[in-house]
């Protein structure tokens, strides 16, 4: 029942944030309209229309996941399922004014660590959904690197009037490249004797790093393990 009426005044602030945005009018205008009890509400959504925008979000998360798990990655190469899951995740948004509201309302600096949140909660979906098994320090540095790529994608979406966002999905294949150009140059640097010894001292701080046991388990996930 709770989640029913959680999906109810989500699905009736969405016809109002086109007008007035992931805000307190939203979410009264949302209240009135689905038939709910305000203190009720207010208990589902403790900070009104902000919490709703991240719902709203995390909605559009669990639909990527539920199409991931549905597609056919025979044949494709790591990268084009990178490129497939990111445009996954921009394509399952039905309401794109929605998306440009909740990017205005995440870069306040009030609400900016919940943003960098979100974001970085759809890199982990899209690992996760690829298969991911990194537990050292690259689960950090995949999620950063795609949260990076993820974000700039999106922006440059809301701006784009392209037939089919073709544009977007250019740019999307662009950053993907500039980040394979890197991982290109780390692995030369590893090949190189004389660098890989530079970098043998760093290399040995960042192998205690390990990831979180559970991706939810804390809001500064990760943990450090003591050299031995």
């Amino acid at each position: 029942m709770t989640d029913d009426t959680a999906t109810r005044l989500l699905d009736a602030a969405l016809n109002h944030v086109a007008f007035d945005g992931w805000s307190e009018t939203t979410f009264r205008a949302a209240v009135t309209d689905a038939g709910v009890d305000p203190v009720v509400a207010r208990g589902l959504f403790p900070r009104g229309a902000v919490d709703m925008a991240i719902a709203f979000h995390r909605r559009g998360d669990d639909a990527m996941a539920a199409k991931l798990a549905q597609a056919d990655d025979e044949g494709l190469r790591y990268r084009d399922k990178v490129a497939r899951a990111i445009r996954t995740r921009i394509e399952v948004v039905d309401d794109r004014e929605a998306v440009r509201r909740g990017t205005t309302l995440f870069a306040l600096p009030l609400y900016a660590p919940d943003g960098a949140k979100l974001i970085w909660g759809t890199a982990d979906r899209i690992w996760g959904a690829l298969g991911d098994t990194a537990r050292d320090f690259n689960w950090y540095t995949k999620r950063a690197t795609l949260s990076g790529v993820y974000s700039s994608t999106v922006l440059f979406w809301l701006g784009d009037d392209s037939i089919d966002h073709q544009a977007t999905w250019d740019f999307l294949d662009r950053r993907i490249e500039d980040v394979m150009r890197i991982e290109k140059t780390k692995a030369k640097v590893r090949e190189n004797p004389l660098l890989k010894r530079v970098f043998a001292g760093p290399e040995r701080v960042l192998s205690n790093i390990r990831a979180p046991r559970s991706a939810r388990e804390s809001d500064l996930p990760g943990g450090w393990t003591a050299p031995r």
